[in-house]
């Protein structure tokens, strides 16, 4: 039986000032700009960045190693997780909303954790490694593309920050597995350590 989850009451007030306040327009944009973190998108680019890297520096290819196998259990975490729990969404609680422009989005108690916001915050964890200037734009364009999943009010705030936190655990936790952001004498140590 799913565990409920609640929204805080920061939620509430966040979603009640986007449902009055918004229009047709931001919400049209937002469902176009969305799909930027959507699993499917992300998973296709990363194949292609994979297949790309097969004849790169074996650094580049092991950061692709390290980003496909990172969104591919970044997009099924989320499906396990929603099974465990049920949260309903912003976007079944609110009629003036939907009257503003607010779509309906998945399925009514699939709110946490925003699976959108579980990929930014992988990917989000893996541009650590990235030059400053490299990890400012992939850590900007996260944060507009999770946005849209509260401006649209198919995720609460807290689902969104949760689903961040999470894929960044979950990213942290596969370094150990792929070796991605350690020194190449770190590697070398543990591969020895393991013969």
């Amino acid at each position: 039986m799913p565990v409920t989850v609640r929204p805080t009451k920061a939620d509430i007030r966040t979603a009640r000032a986007i449902a009055r306040r918004t229009s047709r327009t931001p919400e049209e944009v937002s469902q176009g700009v969305t799909w930027g973190a959507d699993e499917h998108v992300l998973i296709g680019l990363a194949v292609g960045w994979w297949i790309w890297t097969r004849i790169g520096s074996p650094q580049q290819q092991l950061a692709a190693d390290h980003v496909l196998l990172t969104l591919a259990a970044a997009s099924a975490a989320p499906h396990l997780l929603k099974g465990a729990f049920d949260q309903i969404r912003p976007d079944r609680k609110t009629v003036i909303g939907h009257l503003h422009g607010v779509p309906l989005s998945g399925n009514a108690y699939d709110a946490f954790p925003s699976g959108h916001a579980m990929h930014v915050g992988a990917l989000a964890s893996a541009a650590s490694q990235l030059p400053p200037a490299q990890r400012n734009v992939v850590w900007s364009i996260g944060a507009v593309l999770v946005s849209t999943r509260i401006v649209l009010l198919a995720h609460w705030a807290s689902d969104v920050l949760a689903g961040l936190a999470l894929g960044a655990v979950l990213e942290r936790s596969l370094r150990f597995l792929t070796g991605y952001g350690q020194t190449c004498q770190e590697r070398r140590r543990r591969c020895a350590g393991n013969q």
